[in-house]
């Protein structure tokens, strides 16, 4: 009787354990159906997403792949000598000309690390002021860019034109915006930071560093360097090589120490001459990005200064950078997709 009754036990818990997987295995499968729908549904939503924004890039025209302007200007001064120096007025001209034609300022250190996030249509410019002149940025006794002043007009050409973004890069030098006193010099560098301006390397003395050892090289970029970082908490993202001539080794601009710092840029800036490729192309160098003067069509200035590349990047506006508004991809027409550089392949949006 007893071995029958621990049989009947025994009987009754085999059954318990085997409903008790049954419901289990159920749970399971419930479990694996819903996370199948749950990917179907998230499948079908990306699927719906990546139709809407190849709607909107193709709307745009969109062309990340296309050239953009670095324009390279110097003072702003009333009575220019011949040169690279401009007038308040021509300065103005230019910058309510790119307003008009749809260009939205970005700063350098935006372009090299490919963070290019403007309305779909638009199209980028860099604009990149060498040397720290006074005439590019003064304050005023409340801290106020005077009017006359690159910073000033950039200012006043935004205000007039919203979306035109007051950004700038400027390329400093030891003689920063001819201030004298360490107090003075971190100022004007924390209002720079401060209202979204980008402060770039162009070494410390502005030597020409074309045959110099590498030593001499490294030595001159990290005191370059060490001239922003000892003042506020900013290390520079880019480098424009004084009088645009590169070292022996290319890459002794890009990356190296010298002067008790160091550095390890995004990009190298040259003088001049050509519209530069877009940062996502498998033409994008970053030990010579090539900027345009700003100047009109006058001298060799007829086809490469900033006037006659404006002409003609609006003649050949396929060929120009037009964004599709979405900084997370990077769209282009369908046959441009060879030249899609490796790291953006993942973003990539053709239509």
């Amino acid at each position: 009787m007893g071995r029958l009754r621990a049989f009947g036990v025994g009987v009754a818990s085999l059954s318990v354990a085997a409903l008790s997987a049954a419901c289990m295995s159920g749970g399971e499968q419930d479990d694996k159906a819903a996370a199948a729908r749950a990917k179907a549904s998230n499948m079908a939503a990306a699927a719906s997403e990546k139709k809407a924004e190849t709607e909107i890039a193709a709307k745009a025209k969109a062309n990340e792949l296309g050239q953009i302007p670095v324009i390279m200007y110097h003072r702003i001064i009333k009575n220019p000598p011949p040169g690279d120096d401009r007038t308040p007025e021509q300065f103005r001209a230019e910058l309510e000309r790119l307003a008009k034609e749809n260009y939205v300022p970005i700063t350098a250190a935006e372009y090299v690390t490919g963070k290019i996030g403007i309305p779909a249509g638009k199209h980028p410019v860099v604009l990149t002021f060498d040397d720290s002149s006074p005439s590019q940025l003064s304050l005023d006794g409340m801290g106020n860019p005077k009017p006359d002043t690159a910073v000033g007009i950039l200012m006043d050409v935004a205000k007039k034109h919203p979306g035109f973004r007051p950004v700038a890069t400027f390329y400093v030098i030891r003689d920063l915006f001819g201030m004298a006193k360490p107090e003075e010099q971190t100022q004007v560098l924390e209002w720079l930071k401060d209202h979204g301006f980008d402060i770039g390397n162009h070494t410390r003395d502005h030597l020409n560093l074309l045959g110099k050892s590498e030593k001499e090289v490294e030595e001159q970029i990290g005191a370059g360097q060490k001239l922003v970082t000892s003042l506020i908490k900013f290390s520079p993202v880019t480098l424009a090589l004084p009088y645009g001539n590169q070292p022996r080794d290319k890459k002794w601009a890009l990356k190296g120490s010298g002067a008790g710092a160091s550095y390890d840029f995004g990009g190298v800036f040259l003088a001049g001459y050509t519209p530069a490729p877009s940062p996502y192309t498998k033409d994008f160098d970053p030990v010579g990005i090539p900027r345009i003067r700003s100047k009109e069509k006058v001298g060799d200035c007829v086809k490469f200064c900033s006037t006659a590349w404006l002409d003609w990047l609006n003649a050949n506006a396929s060929d120009r950078f037009t964004s599709d508004g979405n900084a997370s991809t990077v769209a282009f027409p369908k046959f441009k997709a060879p030249f899609v550089a490796a790291p953006f392949t993942s973003r990539a949006l053709p239509y």
